[in-house]
C-alpha cells in the first residue's frame, strides 16, 4: 500500500522540454528527414513536418530538457515542510547536477522517484538525454536487468489507473477531481516552447515546473488520505 512508503523517501519531479532548435529550418537536412519520418503518424496529412516541429519537444531524439524541478518532504519533529528546487539552463549541466543529486542525497535503495506519467515520459526522457550527452546513468534511472519490482519509480498516473491501462488522466484533471488547487495557473505544456524561444523567460518555466512538482506531492497526499500541504509548508530553495 502507498501508505507504507515513507514520504521522506520520495523525490518528486517534473521536467519541461522544448524542440532542440527554435525552428525546423535550423536542423540539418538529414535531421529534417528523420523528423519527417518520425512525426508522420502523429501529424498525418494535417501538417507538414515543418509546421509540426513546434511539438518536437516531446521526443527525446528531437527535443531537450530546459528544466528539472524536484521536491521532497522534510520533517522537524511533527512539523513537515515541502522543499522544491530546480535545475535549469544548459542541458548537459542540469543533467549532471540532477545525476549528482540522485547519486548522493537520493541514492539509497529505499528512495523512489515520483512523477505524473513519469514511467512513460519523464524518466525515460531524462535517461535518453543523458545517454545522448554521454552522461553515465545513475542507478535510479538505469533499468537494465532490473525486475519490475526493483524499479525505483512511482507514477501518480499509474496509481490512479488502478490497473486500467486504457485510461489517461492529466495532472490538471486529477487535481480538479481530488480537490487540489490547480498547478496550471499561468501556462501549460503546449506554451513552454513559445515562452522559451520567443519570450526568453526561463524563470517563468521554472515556476510552472515547480508548481507541477507540488501538485504531484499533493496527489500522493490525497491518495494516502492525508492533509494537503498548506502555503506556509512549501519552501523553494
Amino acid at each position: 500500500m502507498i501508505k507504507k512508503i515513507a514520504l521522506k523517501n520520495l523525490l518528486f519531479l517534473d521536467i519541461e522540454t522544448v524542440p532542440e532548435n527554435a525552428e525546423f529550418s535550423e536542423l540539418s537536412e538529414e535531421k529534417q528527414k528523420l523528423w519527417e519520418a518520425k512525426s508522420q503518424y502523429q501529424r498525418k496529412e494535417d501538417f507538414t513536418a515543418a509546421e509540426f516541429y513546434d511539438r518536437a519537444g516531446i521526443w527525446a531524439e528531437f527535443g531537450k530538457i530546459v528544466c528539472i524541478s524536484v521536491g521532497h518532504f522534510a520533517y522537524q519533529g511533527e512539523k513537515r515542510s515541502f522543499r522544491t528546487t530546480s535545475f535549469h539552463g544548459e542541458e548537459s549541466k542540469l543533467l549532471l547536477e540532477f545525476r549528482n543529486l540522485l547519486d548522493t542525497h537520493f541514492g539509497r535503495p529505499q528512495h523512489l522517484l515520483c512523477a505524473h506519467n513519469g514511467k512513460e515520459f519523464d524518466f525515460p526522457y531524462i535517461a535518453r538525454r543523458m545517454l545522448i550527452h554521454s552522461i553515465e546513468l545513475p542507478n535510479k534511472l538505469n533499468l537494465f536487468g532490473k525486475k519490475p519490482w526493483e524499479v525505483p519509480h512511482l507514477d501518480t498516473l499509474e496509481l490512479w489507473k488502478f490497473g486500467d491501462y486504457k485510461h489517461y488522466t492529466s495532472l490538471k484533471l486529477l487535481c480538479n477531481v481530488l480537490g487540489i488547487p490547480s498547478p496550471k495557473e499561468d501556462i501549460d505544456g503546449s506554451e513552454v516552447r513559445n515562452v522559451f524561444y520567443n519570450e526568453d523567460d526561463l524563470d517563468r518555466i521554472v515556476r510552472y515546473c515547480e508548481r507541477d512538482v507540488v501538485a504531484i506531492a499533493q496527489v500522493i497526499l490525497r491518495l494516502r488520505q492525508e492533509p494537503l500541504l498548506e502555503e506556509d509548508e512549501m519552501l523553494s530553495v
